[in-house]
């Protein structure tokens, strides 16, 4: 039996960059008024999106994978603005760029809509040593990256092209129906293609995404629609993501329960849904926008370590 590594993944050196970068991040938002909070990282409900699988505690609940839900419900009770810096918990996630616990920084702007949020997420960046955002249009980038225009290809047009960048077609699960196919392969090129092309010399921000690539994120209406959020991405690493938030609250169970059937689609679990934060929307969320931040992510990239685990005190494999 071989003894476990007691030492720290990160160097001394690196752990006070690390304690300098929270502190800033919190000089930042006390400078603007935007208050920090302390939402539970147990919950009754676990996450729904089928790309993310929630850790479960037994009796006491599922670990957050984001503090969202719980920060939501406090713009409902009128907080104004508000941010949480925590740690959060995924299963499955460990990596060159992820681990199953990490940190982020998450926070919401009442009355804003993801420009005036996007522009925050800016400036708070370059305070902390990154260079000025690059800013393109989803529709632009996926062409260019790919050579389809998502809006005419078909799923099987979107695997195909997935295959010439190495995703074997075998990789869809059974039993999907034509919508949540090209989702599947529209999502696969988000992550084999544009991520890794992305934010080379500085970090950029993807904006205005497909209509199924929502998540919790307003569609805009139109000949044309669009989600209104944004992700941006460093050095090919997904930093951010972003956008005007949804308010309404029908709407949310609707993406609840399609995000339930494609879990089903694909073998997951069905897991405890959330019923407060549909709750809060009826009793009145306020327009607003948000943005997630992987705090290790930057940290990483901005002292150029080319994985997670050296931006960590422990990493998944020491911890």
């Amino acid at each position: 039996m071989t003894e476990p590594t007691w030492q720290p993944s990160a160097t001394p050196e690196t752990l006070r960059r690390r304690a300098r970068l929270l502190a800033d991040i919190r000089a930042f938002f006390a400078r603007r008024d935007v208050l920090e909070a302390d939402v539970p990282a147990l919950s009754a409900a676990a996450a729904q999106e089928p790309q993310l699988d929630s850790l479960a505690c037994g009796d006491a609940g599922w670990l957050h994978t984001s503090p969202e839900f719980g920060l939501k419900r406090l713009l409902a009770a009128g907080i104004g603005p508000v941010y949480q810096l925590s740690h959060v918990f995924r299963a499955g996630e460990t990596g060159r760029w992820h681990n199953p616990e990490f940190s982020m920084l998450e926070w919401y702007r009442p009355g804003w809509g993801y420009p005036a949020v996007l522009a925050e997420t800016e400036a708070l960046l370059v305070e902390l040593g990154a260079p000025p955002l690059a800013r393109v249009g989803f529709d632009e980038v996926f062409t260019r990256l790919t050579g389809l225009d998502w809006r005419r290809a078909g799923a099987d047009e979107l695997q195909q092209r997935a295959a010439g960048a190495g995703l074997a077609p075998e990789s869809e699960p059974a039993g999907l129906d034509d919508a949540r196919r090209f989702e599947f392969w529209l999502d696969a090129l988000v992550g084999l293609v544009l991520g890794p092309d992305l934010g080379r010399s500085a970090p950029c921000a993807v904006c205005d995404w497909p209509p199924s690539l929502a998540g919790l994120t307003r569609i805009r209406p139109g000949a044309m629609p669009v989600a209104e959020r944004f992700e941006i991405y460093w050095q090919g690493v997904e930093l951010a993501n972003g956008g005007t938030e949804l308010t309404d609250a029908a709407t949310l169970r609707e993406r609840f329960d399609r995000d339930a059937a494609t879990r089903r689609a694909l073998g997951k679990p069905c897991l405890p849904v959330d019923r407060a934060l549909p709750a809060a929307m009826d009793a009145g969320l306020p327009d607003c926008a948000g943005v997630a931040l992987g705090v290790d992510r930057l940290l990483a990239l901005l002292l150029g370590f080319d994985s997670l685990a050296p931006a960590l005190p422990f990493a998944a494999d020491r911890s």
